[in-house]
């Protein structure tokens, strides 16, 4: 270990303690969940934090959403942040690249650590509420037909559940995809200018360092090189390894992989790119709704309730995280 993380809760660990736990945690994106403590991030260094979990009272999902979140306009649609609330009262806020990774570290703490709340206490009050507005929308009797169905859609979901790793990714690669294919090529040429002019810049300080021994051309380089950087962050333009072709055949084994978990893919509810737990649980609440009577009525509603829900709809927390979790599925596949 080249350097001890620093303590953030109030609980200390032994220095050789310290080490087995953080060499051996779960890693997800810049944070690791190991068995004694929690290992966040700081700007630039990641697991450069720790906080035992006995320290920690509730962890939750922050989204600074701009305009276009829904739809994947503009250049950053979200930026998710992980919220440490720990038992002395103080927060700490990680910031993630990637919101699926944020999804991920929490389904990992439920699982691990079911005693520590996963949302905040105002989105705890709102899911209460809205599930309650939810189940009162639900016909007290199902006719035989939709109990049936509802039956076959749960038993879908528990297989998809045993080994969730080709859910995830379909949804990884579908993320992929929509990103790829809707950048707006308006985006990609103001990128490229950018990039181009920031070339110049570095070629021009270069010059005037090298040359005429002025300490300006380091700025000019470094500038240069920083909207160089906030280019590549942005992911707008493509590259080698992330492209519409590679973006494409990531997609395309995703859901190679998905029909060889599922063994006969034609028996299944959904078609395959639509093998996700949170659309079976649509599918079911529509069910239970009276909205539909099979499964096949049921996916169509679905497709017509995602498709209504863009960025000027306001949702609630529970909602949020099953759209920005499956929509991009159903956006790749045309609704097909």
């Amino acid at each position: 270990m080249i350097f001890a993380p620093r303590k953030y809760g109030n609980t200390p660990l032994s220095r050789d303690v310290l080490a087995e736990d953080r060499k051996n945690c779960m890693k997800i994106g810049p944070v690791g969940l190991g068995k004694r403590a929690l290992y966040t991030n700081s700007f630039y260094i990641r697991r450069y934090y720790y906080t035992c979990w006995q320290d920690i009272r509730r962890i939750f999902k922050r989204v600074a959403m701009s305009k276009g979140g829904f739809s994947g306009k503009g250049i950053f649609a979200a930026i998710p942040y992980l919220v440490i609330q720990k038992t002395d009262g103080t927060e700490q806020q990680c910031n993630f690249k990637f919101e699926a990774e944020v999804d991920q570290v929490l389904e990992e703490i439920q699982k691990q650590h079911p005693e520590i709340p996963i949302y905040s206490a105002e989105s705890e009050r709102k899911l209460k509420k809205a599930k309650a507005e939810q189940e009162a929308k639900y016909l007290k009797e199902l006719p035989e037909d939709a109990a049936d169905a509802i039956d076959r859609l749960q038993r879908a979901k528990a297989v998809l559940e045993k080994d969730d790793r080709y859910s995830r990714l379909i949804v990884f690669a579908a993320k992929q995809k929509r990103s790829v294919d809707g950048a707006k090529p308006s985006l990609k040429a103001i990128a490229a200018l950018i990039d181009i002019a920031s070339l110049a810049g570095i070629a021009l300080g270069l010059y005037i360092r090298l040359a005429r021994g002025n300490s300006m051309g380091v700025y000019l380089v470094l500038f240069g090189a920083a909207f160089i950087l906030s280019v590549a962050a942005s992911q707008i333009l493509p590259t080698p390894r992330r492209n519409r072709r590679t973006v494409q055949a990531d997609w395309e084994e995703a859901l190679s992989q998905m029909r060889d978990y599922l063994k006969h893919p034609e028996d299944f509810p959904v078609p395959v790119q639509y093998a996700h737990p949170v659309v079976l649980d649509r599918m079911v609440r529509v069910i239970r709704e009276g909205r539909a009577s099979d499964c096949e009525e049921a996916l169509e509603v679905v497709k017509k309730d995602l498709k209504a829900l863009n960025n000027t709809v306001k949702v609630s927390q529970q909602e949020y995280d099953e759209v920005v979790t499956v929509k991009p599925l159903f956006i790749v596949s045309n609704y097909q």
